[in-house]
């Protein structure tokens, strides 16, 4: 099979950048099978994203959002953040914003599902399920790949986007700059008692970050940062001992919580590829970054990827080859400074909110209040969260 792009790795960043490439054959190599959309009444899975409403307008303009169905999104109208003194908090509120939401919360598999759906419209694109790729030949006008059943793949262009462990980065050739948190993610959805009125809340504890991000109707997702065995110990809790510890750590905001669903961890890292690009090889998504959860912004990272380099593609001149390293430079100056200003704010945040320096406390808990007092910082933040 020979098309222009080839894009390996079947997750949100890869199936959104192979929609956005409109001009060109793409083929996306998918691991797994395709898989189900959920139903509006099931459960909601464990993973879940807040996307920021730039790249919300970017998947409406791929006419990939309007498949998800209302029933599976939540608006974020306003979020809060508290230091672990207590008394510090800093508030965002989008009416103040001057916009209609901070964020969307939507799960991983309804996001999935509309995103497969609108490539099964897109034309010239072929999707394959259950494909592996096990061997990259670059050659001068193409890239070559041996997939899994022993076919070959030939594309002008190949774009890695297998995730944070990509097989297609090693084969490229690419190194990695791995540094682990020692921390893990614990994630859990939970009934709550109260409204959570469309808030997000966060808490930073002294190193652990407790999220709870609003769910349609009386639910919430939580995403908690701890230490390895903190989160291992949370694991081994029954459930109303589990929800009984979120109440109090979250000050009972939502009041009493039930669990629904069981939780699970996923260990945190920081990574960062030492070079986006290759001859006929882009890497975008986790196989080019991964930040701390703390901010939320790796998915939205990801889609800013994809629509930067979907759109340097769109805006190509007739005699550019698009597998050409000096052409894909331009992709990687693209996206060198924003991705390198989110790695540094969230790593330093992590950092400032992990010291157990009594004067950094201190310092930090002035800076979240000294922010929400002053207007021009405060909207400069959201207006780089909100994209």
């Amino acid at each position: 099979m020979k098309v222009d792009i080839a894009v390996v790795g079947a997750g949100l960043v890869g199936l959104a950048f192979a929609r956005a490439a409109q001009d060109l054959s793409v083929a996306v190599l998918s691991p797994q099978a395709l898989p189900p959309a959920p139903a509006d009444d099931a459960a909601f899975g464990a993973r879940i994203y807040a996307i920021s409403p730039g790249n919300v307008a970017f998947l409406r303009a791929l006419r990939v959002w309007q498949r998800i169905p209302q029933a599976r999104l939540t608006p974020v109208h306003a979020m809060q953040v508290h230091g672990d003194d207590g008394r510090a908090l800093l508030e965002f509120d989008a009416y103040r914003a001057g916009v209609s939401e901070l964020a969307w919360i939507v799960e991983d598999a309804a996001l999935q599902a509309a995103l497969w759906s609108a490539l099964e419209h897109r034309e010239r694109c072929e999707l394959l399920a259950a494909a592996r790729c096990t061997a990259l030949e670059v050659r001068e006008s193409e890239a070559r790949l041996r997939l899994e059943d022993g076919e070959m793949l030939s594309a002008r262009l190949v774009v890695a986007a297998d995730g944070a462990n990509s097989p297609l980065r090693d084969m490229a050739g690419i190194d990695a700059r791995v540094r682990p948190y020692g921390q893990s993610a614990v994630v859990a959805n939970f009934a709550c008692e109260r409204p959570h009125g469309n808030v997000a809340r966060q808490w930073f504890q002294g190193g652990p970050i407790l999220a709870l991000l609003p769910l349609p109707g009386a639910q919430l997702s939580m995403v908690w940062s701890l230490p390895e065995r903190a989160a291992g110990r949370l694991l081994e809790l029954a459930p109303d001992a589990l929800c009984r510890e979120v109440e109090a750590a979250s000050g009972g905001a939502v009041g009493a919580l039930s669990l629904v669903g069981a939780p699970r961890a996923f260990p945190l890292r920081r990574l960062t590829a030492s070079r986006v690009v290759a001859p006929r090889i882009a890497l975008i998504g986790d196989a080019a970054h991964v930040v701390h959860p703390l901010a939320g912004q790796g998915a939205n990272l990801g889609f800013q990827d994809a629509r930067a380099l979907a759109q340097l593609l769109a805006g190509r001149a007739p005699v550019h080859d698009i597998g050409a390293l000096r052409f894909l430079r331009r992709y990687e100056r693209a996206r060198a400074e924003p991705v390198l200003a989110m790695d540094m704010v969230v790593h330093g945040l992590h950092g400032l909110f992990g010291s157990p320096d009594l004067f950094v406390g201190r310092l930090r808990n002035l800076g979240l209040n000294l922010t929400g007092r002053l207007p021009v910082l405060k909207n400069l933040l959201m207006r780089q969260a909100i994209g």
